[in-house]
């Protein structure tokens, strides 16, 4: 997907999860910061957390002329009149994310090529110009629609750091360097996001792919338009000052480093020019900035990186075994799981990626649907017991990160034959972890906190045998 994602994003440096003075522990809660106030994310962020999964849905003219490179070639771009999905069905694409399990799904309204697919004012060079329902077609309106019809929370992704049509590269400088272009191009910028923050309703959230150049670099004003018009919108790489920001997780694999904590530093932002000296977060930093793991269905060697589709590539689909993996290290390390959909020449998701997000989403509710127990408490020990020997592999702990982010180390245990035993352990937990071990049977399971910055509360935790 991301010719237009530069390194960018988090200036973040890790700092351990043992680094506080032992002396000065008691019961495993550090005196030193337990008196602080702790960082809390936003109610919007804690709506976002709970969604856990989403849809990223890629569809552009270039699916219709796959030989067409933009960079290749500044003087050219295809012809709007090859544009024409005459089968396209948006309830159709939203009714595919569903049933993968996705609670959210972000339309690109507008990729690298320039071509838009709603009739923006800004130029002619979108679907008002196709033949698809005679140029009076609006994809992004038909997108919310089925949304809010499937109760899918809605996001728009339009890139500002690339535009083959406007002659603009990373990150979002059109190639002349010419001043008054630069400036017609930031209109045209300010412009589309206008459009989009303000004729379709209430967006959930709002993607920045390589983020957004500043004013201050050259670029766009869109600050006070984001704060008037989509003020409560997660906002994915977004400005900084941005009142619900999330950060990139730096792979395009849908996997989370470990530990992955939901804080990151005062130099959190993104304008094309930070360069990644940290993924993991910093769970003493001031910004709630959790990560969002974002991953296509299809195979990153297939064509555009698996985000866009391409004739005769239905076999690069990722496997059920493969996004699992990619959602045991998302959804399982304290971030959203992002799935990137294509759209073929119809209009429509393929049927074998229909298949395989049913096939994902229904394995994720057989694993996940139904605990074998579960609780809930507070304190550095939470104990789920058993009437009888009972067999697990599997454990999911989340924080209740209304009140932020408190654990810094834990261990589960298992008792067995009498004795507990550690079954798994780890850093952050956040909104949710997972974690799979060997089978055993256990008559009780235990979650012990030996560090944690003030008194650790579980929101859940749950076992489970797969």
């Amino acid at each position: 997907m991301y010719y237009v994602r530069i390194l960018v994003f988090m200036a973040i440096v890790l700092i351990s999860a043992n680094c506080h003075n032992p002396k000065k522990k008691k019961n495993g809660v550090d005196d030193n910061i337990k008196t602080k106030e702790l960082v809390l994310p936003t109610k919007r962020q804690l709506e976002w957390a709970d969604a856990e999964i989403g849809v990223l849905i890629h569809f552009d003219i270039n699916v219709y002329e796959p030989e067409y490179k933009w960079r290749e070639d500044w003087d050219y771009n295809p012809d709007a009149k090859i544009f024409n999905p005459v089968e396209l069905d948006t309830d159709q694409w939203i009714k595919a994310a569903k049933d993968a399990g996705a609670n959210y799904a972000v339309l690109v309204a507008k990729h690298c090529t320039g071509f838009s697919l709603w009739p923006t004012e800004a130029h002619d060079y979108s679907v008002k110009s196709s033949p698809w329902r005679n140029g009076k077609g609006d994809i992004v309106a038909d997108f919310m629609a089925s949304c809010k019809k499937y109760g899918v929370k809605p996001g728009i992704y339009a890139s500002a750091v690339a535009n083959g049509y406007l002659k603009v590269n990373n990150p979002g400088l059109v190639i002349t360097g010419d001043s008054i272009a630069q400036r017609e191009y930031n209109k045209v910028v300010e412009t589309q996001l206008t459009e989009l923050w303000s004729n379709y309703g209430d967006l959930f959230e709002i993607w920045f792919d390589g983020g957004i150049l500043p004013k201050s670099k050259g670029g766009p004003d869109i600050v006070p338009i984001l704060q008037r018009k989509q003020p409560d919108a997660v906002v994915f790489q977004g400005p900084y000052g941005a009142k619900n920001l999330i950060r990139w997780v730096g792979n395009e694999e849908g996997l989370a480093a470990y530990p992955c904590w939901a804080t990151a530093d005062s130099t959190t932002q993104a304008n094309g020019a930070v360069i990644i000296e940290g993924l993991h977060g910093n769970p003493d930093a001031p910004i709630w900035c959790p990560g969002e793991a974002d991953a296509p269905l299809r195979k990153n060697s297939a064509w555009q990186g698996g985000w866009f589709w391409h004739e005769g590539q239905d076999d690069m689909i990722n496997s059920q075994e493969e996004m699992l993996h990619k959602y045991y290290h998302s959804v399982g390390r304290n971030t959203n799981l992002l799935i990137g959909m294509v759209v073929d020449t119809r209009g429509l998701v393929p049927d074998a990626d229909v298949k395989a997000l049913k096939v994902f989403g229904d394995e994720i509710k057989r694993r996940f649907g139904t605990s074998l127990a579960e609780t809930e408490g507070e304190g550095s020990e939470v104990v789920l017991e058993f009437a009888a020997p009972t067999a697990v592999n599997h454990v999911v702990i989340m924080e209740d990160i209304a009140k932020g982010e408190r654990i810094r180390e834990y261990k589960v245990e298992g008792k067995v034959n009498g004795e507990w035993k550690v079954l798994a352990e780890g850093e952050s937990i956040g909104h949710k972890r997972i974690q799979e071990f060997d089978t055993v049977k256990v008559n009780g399971l235990r979650l012990r906190v030996s560090n944690s910055v003030a008194s650790p509360i579980i929101r859940k935790l749950a076992v489970y045998k797969i």
